[in-house]
């Protein structure tokens, strides 16, 4: 328990917005994944370039789901792991 008058600190959790997106190509083509998005204006059926260990240029993929200004703490993925979105296309 964190006392208040032992200058305990509760963790300041970030807001993201998350995509689920649908790979069109690569390695993991046709698998359905969790990105965050930099981009407010991203939108459902948007293709996206997203990063990708498997290739340097990024892979595209197809957006299925945007949830915007959702809590790192409520989502079950941590955002240090998740992958971003480069790019819109």
């Amino acid at each position: 328990m964190i006392h208040s008058t032992a200058g305990g600190k509760l963790k300041d959790y970030n807001y993201y917005d998350y995509a689920k997106v649908v790979m069109l190509e690569g390695e993991k083509a046709d698998s359905i994944l969790w990105f965050i998005s930099p981009f407010p204006e991203l939108k459902v059926d948007d293709v996206v370039l997203v990063s990708s260990r498997f290739s340097i240029n990024g892979e595209k993929a197809k957006v299925l789901k945007v949830d915007k200004n959702v809590s790192e703490q409520n989502f079950p993925i941590p955002a240090k792991r998740m992958q971003r979105i480069l790019k819109i296309l």
